[in-house]
C-alpha cells in the first residue's frame, strides 16, 4: 500500500481545483496587494465562479489559512517507525511530505506564511489555528508515547517542537531563498540535542 493512499477521483478534483484557487489567490496577493484583491478577482483568475470559491473558502482570509499539509504530515507522523522518538519522527514526516514538493509549491507556501505575518486580520486568525494545531500535535505526540495528551509534559515537549517549526517559518520567509525543510530540520535536530546554544 502507498503513502499516503490514494484518494478517489471526485477527491482528486476537489483538491485541484482547491489548490488552483489557492495558487491564483497567493499570485494576485502578491501581485497587488491582499486588500486590493477581491474574491471576484480570485475566482476569475482561477476560472471557477465566485460561489465555487465560496464552497471551498468561506472567506478571503480562509484562502490563505488553508494549509493542506496538516493532514499529509499527521499521517506521514504516524507512518514513522515506532521506535523512532517523536522528533526523529516529525523530521521523517517532513521529509516524506516536502522533499519532494515542485520549487514553486514551496515558493508559496513562503509567501503564504509572509501573508500570514504581514496582514493583522490573518494573524489574529493564525493564532487560533495554531492553537487547533498544537492540540492535534500533542494528541499525535501522545499517541507515540503512550501518555495522555493532557500530561503537561506532552504539552510542553509539543510546545517546544512547534516553537521550533514557527522559528523555522519565520526565518526562511525573511530570507529571499529561504529553504524551510532545511531550517526546520536543523532546528529539530537542535531540539533533540537539548537546544544547546
Amino acid at each position: 500500500m502507498s503513502w499516503p493512499p490514494e484518494p478517489g477521483l471526485r477527491e482528486r478534483k476537489k483538491a485541484k481545483t482547491r489548490a488552483a484557487i489557492q495558487a491564483e489567490a497567493l499570485r494576485l496577493f502578491s501581485e497587488q496587494g491582499y486588500a486590493a484583491t477581491t474574491v471576484e478577482q480570485i475566482a476569475g483568475a482561477a476560472e471557477v465562479s465566485e460561489s465555487t470559491f465560496f464552497r471551498y473558502f468561506g472567506t478571503k482570509e480562509d484562502v490563505v489559512l488553508h494549509d493542506r499539509f496538516d493532514p499529509l504530515l499527521f499521517a506521514a507522523f504516524r507512518a514513522q517507525p515506532a521506535a523512532q522518538t517523536p522528533v526523529q519522527a516529525l523530521r521523517g514526516a517532513m521529509h516524506a511530505v516536502f522533499a519532494q514538493l515542485p520549487a514553486a509549491e514551496l515558493e508559496r507556501e513562503k509567501l503564504r506564511g509572509q501573508l500570514v505575518l504581514a496582514v493583522p486580520e490573518l494573524r489574529a486568525r493564525a493564532l487560533a489555528q495554531f492553537a487547533d494545531t498544537m492540540q492535534a500535535t500533542a494528541e499525535l505526540i501522545a499517541e507515540r508515547v503512550g501518555r495522555s495528551p493532557d500530561d503537561f509534559a506532552v504539552r510542553a515537549f509539543t510546545g517546544a517542537m512547534m516553537g521550533v517549526l514557527l522559528a523555522a517559518v519565520l526565518a526562511a520567509s525573511e530570507l529571499p531563498a529561504g529553504d524551510y525543510l532545511a531550517l526546520m530540520d536543523e532546528g529539530l535536530a537542535q531540539l533533540e540535542a537539548g537546544l544547546p546554544l
